[in-house]
């Protein structure tokens, strides 16, 4: 596992090694590249298992594919059912996107964590870094989508006059103008980082621990590693779920015309 770039680097190098990302660029225009190419391919796997099971489709008896994508979608659509009081048919699809494409990025993390670094030194890649949402770049971005589509169905829904007068008359009219505003800005832009951080901080130090286990004696690691491997599956799943309810009930209050 670990041992031999342990020695090599040391604990400290080869924690950093592991939580850098391949980058190019500069400043504000810095391209994670590994990010883009996990995203991009775990997205993928999300449309072709859904093409799959969706041409596979039959009225009988379901096969083990499509069984496990009825399933799925079963489950978001309670969830939607449950949570969402407008009509929209964007905010299923939406939902199950969320829940399928977080989970994917977040199962990159029961990966040992030195096989695909590996596999990248070997094609001549420095750095690797294969959970996407321990990056805070992708989890910000996904949440920032979320806040974009939240200030569109307000406008849509309420209107412009209406979504400014429930930026600055809410909650104590008129008097308090300026102090309804501010309460208001901080409660919209709180949607948006607390999605992201949450899911950031959560994979971040799930990771972190993979790494650090990976640290110990190989005859060590196994008794560690499987049993936070075991317990993980339940973060991941519990972050990918608490994102995608987040953003079903904050579309829901942007549905919402008083």
């Amino acid at each position: 596992m670990a041992t031999e770039a342990h020695a090599a680097e040391g604990a400290t190098g080869y924690i950093i090694h592991h939580l850098t990302t391949f980058s190019v660029g500069e400043g504000f225009w810095t391209l994670h590249i590994d990010t883009l190419f996990f995203s991009v391919v775990l997205g993928g796997l999300f449309i072709w298992f859904f093409k799959t099971a969706a041409e596979k489709a039959t009225a009988g008896v379901p096969g083990l594919v499509q069984s496990f994508a009825e399933m799925l979608i079963e489950f978001v659509d309670t969830q939607v059912k449950d949570t969402f009081h407008g009509h929209s048919k964007l905010i299923a699809p939406l939902a199950l996107t969320i829940f399928c494409w977080i989970f994917l990025w977040n199962f990159m993390d029961l990966f040992p964590v030195d096989i695909l670094p590996l596999i990248g030194s070997l094609m001549g890649i420095e750095y690797l870094r294969v959970v996407p949402s321990t990056d805070l770049n992708a989890t910000f971005a996904m949440s920032i989508s979320v806040f974009c589509l939240i200030i569109f169905y307000s406008i849509k829904i309420k209107g412009a006059w209406g979504f400014t007068k429930e930026l600055t008359l809410q909650p104590f009219g008129v008097w308090l103008l300026p102090f309804n505003l501010l309460l208001k800005l901080v409660e919209e832009f709180a949607k948006p980082i607390s999605l992201a951080l949450r899911l950031f901080g959560n994979l971040y130090a799930g990771e972190l621990i993979f790494i650090l286990i990976a640290l110990l004696p190989w005859y060590i690691q196994p008794f560690l590693s499987f049993p936070w491997a075991i317990f993980h599956i339940l973060i991941i799943t519990l972050q990918a779920f608490i994102f995608m309810v987040l953003t079903i009930v904050y579309l829901s209050m942007a549905h919402e015309d008083h």
